[in-house]
């Protein structure tokens, strides 16, 4: 007979998964939608690969490094929270929830900043608009307005747990 329990995972756990997840491919997209999406839609017709040499010879580039980059911290700060939810003791899922809806938030000024250098770069050589040329950017944006909402309504109900218990 075995001493060792398997113990199904936290609550906590289960939902630093989910939003690591959901981070995961909010970053995905965003890449995809800078460096490779937008550009396709931008040059209907072009590959990425002639797209990329007609920026070569215009002078100009799709600026990868600032994309991966603000990727890159995004899930380094998913890892983060699904960490502490692992290592807490607390099976109490609304503070993982409220942390996820925060880097959700703010991923949308996040993804507007690193896709402003690579969206001049394609209107300066090819002159045409600089804004999004796929619906995905707007996607994107709607799903930080969303965390925003949920965020709200996450913060509202903390307080009136709060001030019900101080009654």
């Amino acid at each position: 007979m075995s001493t060792t329990e398997t113990r199904p995972p936290r609550p906590a756990v289960l939902t630093g998964i989910v939003g690591f997840a959901v981070v995961m491919l909010y970053a995905i997209a965003g890449a995809l939608q800078i460096l490779v999406w937008n550009p396709l839609a931008a040059v209907p017709g072009a590959t990425l690969g002639q797209i990329r040499a007609e920026m070569a010879l215009a002078g100009e580039s799709l600026s990868a490094n600032g994309v991966v980059t603000w990727a890159g911290i995004g899930l380094l700060l998913a890892g983060v929270i699904l960490l502490v939810a692992t290592m807490r003791r607390t099976s109490r899922v609304w503070p993982v929830i409220a942390a996820y809806l925060v880097l959700l938030v703010f991923a949308a000024p996040g993804h507007f900043f690193v896709s402003f250098g690579p969206g001049m770069s394609l209107a300066d050589t090819f002159l045409i608009s600089g804004a999004d040329h796929t619906p995905w950017g707007m996607v994107l944006y709607l799903v930080s307005a969303a965390a925003l909402l949920a965020l709200i309504v996450v913060i509202i109900r903390a307080a009136r747990a709060v001030s019900a218990g101080a009654e």
